[in-house]
């Protein structure tokens, strides 16, 4: 068996399905990223790992040991298995020291304090000490967070959409120097998100969930060429329908733009992006809008353009 794993768990809310079986393996010190939009039953999960909610079917494990829920166990939850939410959850009138170390309150003293040190100093919180979460930025603030739940050296880290709150920039910082912090612990981490883009900076491990259910699962290179459904496909980018076809797309890095030959468009659009700019053309015969990426930025809106594109990187769902 391996360290963690989850076997045909499933939940359901007043007779509406919130998550259909589900099973999922992870070695000790892997980084999983489970993808999903609103209301696809990522929370849900989470709270059935960590022992929080009672699962209707199924049954989760830790080293070969049953994760009981608030069902089988009086007071729920492990410090083995820590979540950690959007939210924060912080202590408003305690500062960062005491954030952390009021985990440890019933721990040896000398213990207690040593391991605060070196979250403090794993952290780089070490000069923040003494402030207050009303003096902290969002990042800060979700550090404090993580290092309360790294205090009592939990083998596995839950983390619900932890980075919703922050900017695009704290974000990318965040994660990266978490990756780093997550390795140097071995911790076990699964890191649920609706940005495709965040879970990436994470980890190549991949579940796509929608609706409850797994749609798919690989690395982020097996979900971009061979997505299964195009909601997993437009987790990666815009994608475009052919006219004449009835379930066939194509990305628009997979289209070429030419002078002559292929199908009359028109450009109607265009953004100036960093690697390109994103074009929007109408084809003339169908109709049909498409986005189009022009890395050697040639075209204006009102040009004149053929589009063509090689058979073998059509997507057909």
């Amino acid at each position: 068996m391996s360290y963690f794993s989850i076997t045909n768990v499933s939940k359901s809310y007043d007779e509406q399905p919130a998550l259909y079986p589900f099973s999922l393996e992870l070695e000790k010190g892997a980084f999983l990223a489970i993808v999903g939009e609103s209301g696809s039953g990522k929370s849900t999960l989470l709270k059935i790992m960590a022992g929080l909610e009672a699962q209707d079917t199924g049954e989760v494990f830790l080293e070969g040991e049953p994760i009981l829920n608030p069902n089988q166990k009086i007071v729920s939850g492990y410090d083995e298995i820590r979540l950690i939410h959007q939210n924060f959850h912080l202590y408003p009138n305690s500062n960062v020291e005491e954030n952390i170390s009021r985990q440890l309150l019933h721990y040896e003293k000398t213990y207690s304090k040593n391991r605060v040190e070196y979250l403090l100093q794993l952290l780089g919180l070490s000069a923040f000490r003494e402030r207050y979460p009303r003096q902290l930025s969002g990042g800060q603030k979700q550090k404090v967070a993580i290092g309360k739940a790294m205090a009592v050296e939990p083998d596995i880290l839950l983390l619900d959409e932890p980075f919703s709150s922050l900017d695009t920039i704290q974000t990318h910082h965040l994660i990266s120097e978490l990756k780093e912090t997550f390795r140097a612990t071995g911790t076990t981490v699964v890191f649920v998100t609706h940005d495709l883009d965040d879970a990436l900076r994470l980890t190549d491990n991949l579940i796509i969930l929608q609706k409850g259910r797994v749609v798919q699962k690989g690395s982020s290179r097996q979900l971009c060429e061979k997505p299964k459904t195009k909601y997993v496909a437009r987790l990666f980018s815009p994608i475009n329908k052919l006219p004449n076809a009835r379930n066939g797309y194509i990305r628009p890095a997979d289209v070429k733009l030419r002078t002559k030959g292929g199908l009359l468009a028109h450009v109607t659009d265009s953004r100036f992006l960093v690697h390109f700019n994103s074009l929007q053309v109408q084809l003339k015969e169908s109709g049909i809008i498409w986005e189009i990426d022009d890395p050697q930025r040639k075209y204006d809106v009102g040009d004149r353009v053929y589009v063509s594109w090689d058979d073998s990187k059509v997507m057909d769902f």
